[in-house]
């Protein structure tokens, strides 16, 4: 059986510093997968070219046997990738239901400027519908005509989600999920990934928070410089010397300091 995403001999350079070399990894329908690394060791640009935001100089994105590689970030959205970014990003005019709305716009067949103006009512009451259920899914059932200013930072990172999963996503990016959050709202979170995993939809990670990640991801790639050092069970990653040397020993450290 295929993976859902293949990516194979991913290349990014910025003038003469290559930022992911040679980066090949696979991910399957239902998996959770991590990837970590120290800073500047390319995973964001990794996330950047797999999401469209940026351009590959040499290999391949493969999303369900269609090569994606190269498409501007709506098509690749309309192929089933979807994305939540580091900081919550709200559109602070609308509701909270109307912000997961809009994450839906790429199942709509009544284009959305007409949706908004009153045209199409009953698919807008089917996505109203969809919507609500999303909410109740990320633990925010009680919150749908509010506006998004009365959220939580943490409630504001379930709202990304919810929104994400309008779109009716193969798979779904997160970028720093668990940052700025509280240890409670990590756990809600991680629940939600899960449970969103539970789904068949692939989730694909960046993260920084050891605690956080490790209990749930399936798998791990490990970045360095650009390049994978290690992709393996969080079991053994935890264990991996190199991944230590590079990555894991400095963030016990910074704990120790900041300890």
């Amino acid at each position: 059986m295929s993976a859902l995403l293949e990516v194979r001999n991913l290349t990014k350079r910025f003038g003469g510093l290559v930022a992911v070399e040679d980066l090949s990894f696979d991910l399957n329908a239902g998996e959770i997968l991590a990837i970590i690394g120290p800073n500047g060791a390319g995973k964001t640009t990794t996330f950047n070219l797999i999401s469209g935001s940026l351009k590959a100089n040499a290999g391949r994105v493969v999303l369900g046997g269609i090569d994606i590689t190269g498409l501007p970030p709506h098509k690749i959205a309309g192929h089933g990738i979807m994305r939540t970014f580091q900081h919550n990003m709200p559109f602070v005019s609308m509701t909270v239901i109307e912000n997961v709305l809009v994450g839906s716009h790429r199942m709509m067949r009544t284009p959305w400027p007409a949706l908004m103006a009153g045209s199409g009512m009953a698919e807008d009451r089917s996505a109203r519908v969809r919507a609500q259920e999303l909410l109740a899914f990320v633990g925010l059932p009680d919150y749908a005509d509010r506006s998004v200013g009365e959220l939580s930072f943490g409630q504001g990172r379930l709202l990304e989600t919810a929104r994400a999963l309008a779109g009716r996503p193969s798979m779904i990016m997160f970028d720093e999920p668990a940052a700025g959050l509280t240890p409670v709202e990590c756990q809600r979170l991680a629940q939600v990934i899960r449970d969103i995993a539970a789904q068949g939809i692939a989730v694909l990670l960046i993260e920084h928070d050891m605690n956080f990640l490790l209990p749930l991801a399936h798998r791990v790639v490990v970045l360095n410089f650009g390049r994978k050092i290690a992709d393996a069970l969080p079991a053994t990653i935890a264990m991996d010397a190199a991944v230590i040397a590079a990555y894991l020993g400095t963030a016990r450290r910074k704990r120790a300091r900041a300890g």
